[in-house]
């Protein structure tokens, strides 16, 4: 299959070569299980690289969102802010917990958390007699949230911080990286992911006690005991990383900053040959902050014609996908309360019935992504 021919992916695994080495070692020396060297490697590797304090590799993003909110005390009937333009992974482990969402519209500027919807949302909660026990704020596509706003809101209130930076690891805001704010902060090492593990994700956090208790609840909780006994007093999870796919992550860590400067240029390459196209707007860059660009995002006329040119991209073997469907517009979370950036305007619902995310991937070959401009003007010129 040639260039012309060949499928155009969104965003595709990219790996170094390294990887190599370290599934070599971790088969060589039989730790193939959810212990091993390269885990606590990848840990502290992951904490020096994000600035914080303490990493727990966990075997997905998931899993980290959900083992996140129990280290905050969420319990059942518990009301959980959470950025509703987000994929449904950042708000079901609130169910999971019994808790209920409730959701938070975009800023127009960022595409993250609206201060101002944080804020209706807050009073509407405490008019209703009631108090929020945390607020899952997500960096999207490679976007840190601007948490200085957020943080002095949410303390003013009592509400814990979860840093939800699943796609956002290598963003910085104010040269802080994304998942370094907040009580907690959680990354995603899925498949599509800026670095992988194949499937995989992690828990960050200048607290060494939240961490370490991250790291006994994952491993099924079992107590320490003198007689060896199995001896367990809460409820644990099977969540641990496993020792080989962390020695992948350590490969792929090495890698980020180049992965980074590779999809903002890929970015930038899109913006610069398409900017005339008057239909066609990006999504912005937050003031102060540094994103990393995972998928190359925008907003196209209305949906009927961003619908059209998804069908054409389509239609010549190229991936592309409308942003997010929000939260509050899912069957799943239609009964949940939702708090607009403002009484006439909902930010989230115009970005998905306008917005597109586009091949990104930092293995996208030149060639590949003038198929996928020449398709791109071929249809909205």
């Amino acid at each position: 299959m040639n260039e012309q021919e060949s499928e155009v992916l969104l965003s595709p695994p990219h790996l170094t070569g390294e990887e190599e080495f370290f599934l070599q070692n971790a088969l060589e020396t039989n730790w193939v299980a959810p212990v091993g060297p390269h885990i606590d490697a990848f840990e502290k590797e992951l904490a020096e690289e994000t600035g914080t304090g303490h990493a727990c590799v966990l075997n997905s993003g998931t899993a980290a969102i959900h083992l996140g909110l129990k280290l905050l005390g969420v319990v059942p009937g518990d009301i959980v802010l959470c950025s509703s333009l987000t994929f449904v992974a950042s708000a079901n482990p609130i169910r999971y917990l019994g808790a209920e969402p409730f959701f938070v519209d975009s800023d127009p500027e960022s595409w993250c958390m609206s201060i101002a919807a944080l804020e209706r949302a807050l009073a509407t909660i405490e008019n209703q007699g009631k108090k929020a026990k945390a607020c899952i704020v997500v960096s999207l596509y490679g976007q840190c949230a601007d948490f200085s706003d957020i943080q002095e809101i949410c303390d003013l209130h009592g509400v814990r911080i979860m840093d939800e930076a699943a796609e956002s690891l290598g963003a910085k805001m104010q040269d802080k990286m994304a998942g370094s704010f907040g009580d907690l902060g959680v990354y995603s090492f899925n498949g599509n992911k800026i670095i992988t593990t194949s499937g995989g994700g992690a828990l960050v956090s200048d607290d060494e006690q939240l961490i370490q208790r991250a790291k006994h609840f994952s491993t099924q909780s079992r107590d320490h005991s003198k007689i060896f006994a199995y001896e367990h007093s809460v409820i644990g999870y099977n969540y641990r990383m496993s020792n080989l796919l962390a020695g992948v992550g350590r490969a792929q860590l090495k890698v980020l900053s180049q992965r980074v400067n590779t999809r903002r240029m890929i970015f930038e390459r899109y913006r610069s040959e398409l900017q005339d196209l008057p239909c066609l707007e990006w999504m912005p860059e937050s003031p102060g902050g540094r994103s990393t660009r995972w998928l190359t995002s925008g907003l196209v006329g209305d949906m009927k014609i961003r619908d059209r040119l998804i069908s054409e991209l389509h239609g010549n073997n190229i991936d592309a996908r409308p942003v997010w469907k929000p939260m509050h517009l899912q069957a799943l979370y239609k009964s949940c309360e939702y708090s607009t950036h403002s009484p006439e305007i909902d930010v989230a619902r115009d970005l998905f019935e306008r917005g597109i995310c586009l091949p990104s991937g930092s293995n996208l070959s030149r060639e590949s992504q003038g198929r996928v401009i020449k398709v791109i003007r071929d249809t909205l010129e």
